[in-house]
């Protein structure tokens, strides 16, 4: 199971293509509904995002799909993912975390709170290139009572900065012989790039914690 997941996630442009293939234009239902699920239903960040889009663009440059309906589909996907997330965590999320849930990791809840206590509400931009932070963001700001119109702001330019950059990036770029023959590559590259600021602030915090614990024992 976790290796054919692995194969979906590194060989999106193949199976994608086949999907286009086999299922027309319900593809395009199925990719809102990826990127739905993946940025609007807490317990499942595993989902590929990133990837997704830009194998999304890859295909419609090759004119199997449109890549104009694609950007409207997919950033309204985030869009309404975000806004569910939110609301959900508005309205159940305090309870969940009185009485604990087997389905969300506490440590990504974490993580996601001190994101956001650092970056405030810009977090919900940000957010949007950093995976499992990207679908925990919005449940915490609807824990922590963020305001709607205030999150719906951020939301919207977050949606749209991140599928205009995957999706036309996929677009222009994705049918390159060099792209196409080292596309596992590619999208290896992708998605370290992605997680990189989760790496890069976990070291921080461990080196910070680690001179408090230095100056502590002096």
């Amino acid at each position: 199971m976790l290796m054919e997941f692995v194969d979906l996630i590194l060989h999106l442009n193949r199976h994608l293509g086949d999907l286009t293939a086999s299922y027309g234009i319900w593809i395009y239902l199925i990719l809102f509904a990826v990127i739905f699920f993946e940025t609007g239903v807490v317990v499942t960040p595993f989902l590929p995002g990133d990837s997704l889009l830009f194998a999304a663009g890859a295909i419609a440059a090759t004119g199997n799909l449109n890549v104009f309906v694609l950007f409207v589909l997919l950033t309204a996907a985030a869009i309404i993912g975000d806004t569910v997330n939110y609301t959900f965590g508005k309205m159940a999320g305090p309870e969940m975390l009185a009485h604990g849930h087997k389905l969300i990791k506490k440590e990504h809840l974490d993580k996601t709170h001190a994101f956001y206590e650092k970056h405030g509400g810009k977090t919900i931009i940000y957010a949007r290139f950093i995976p499992i932070i990207r679908t925990f963001a919005p449940f915490v700001a609807g824990i922590g009572t963020m305001d709607y119109n205030k999150f719906i702001r951020f939301n919207i330019a977050g949606a749209f900065l991140w599928t205009t950059l995957f999706l036309f990036a996929g677009y222009w770029f994705g049918n390159i012989s060099f792209v196409q023959k080292n596309f596992s590559l590619v999208i290896l590259v992708i998605i370290i790039l992605s997680v990189m600021p989760i790496v890069y602030e976990f070291i921080n915090g461990y080196i910070k914690s680690r001179k408090g614990e230095s100056i502590l024992d002096e």
